[in-house]
């Protein structure tokens, strides 16, 4: 697996972090940003590499009003 491949599993693990502190389920939050919920579950699911734009990933962001770099960050 490459580094960006990597990345972006980490965020789709801060995603589902982020859903689950604020009490969503992946339907709401997809409803929320305008995604779909297939979708938002391939970008939570650490198995699967699935890019995400940084139009979503700011209104992600907005939703769990956090700064879009907490998403970003990298452990």
């Amino acid at each position: 697996m490459n580094r960006n491949e990597q990345r972006y599993i980490e965020i789709g693990l801060k995603i589902a972090y982020y859903r689950k502190k604020n009490g969503m389920t992946q339907e709401q939050l997809a409803e929320r940003v305008g995604i779909s919920p297939g979708y938002l579950s391939q970008v939570e699911t650490p198995s699967f590499v699935q890019p995400i734009s940084l139009k979503t990933l700011f209104a992600m962001a907005d939703t769990f009003q956090i700064p879009p770099s907490k998403l970003l960050e990298e452990d």
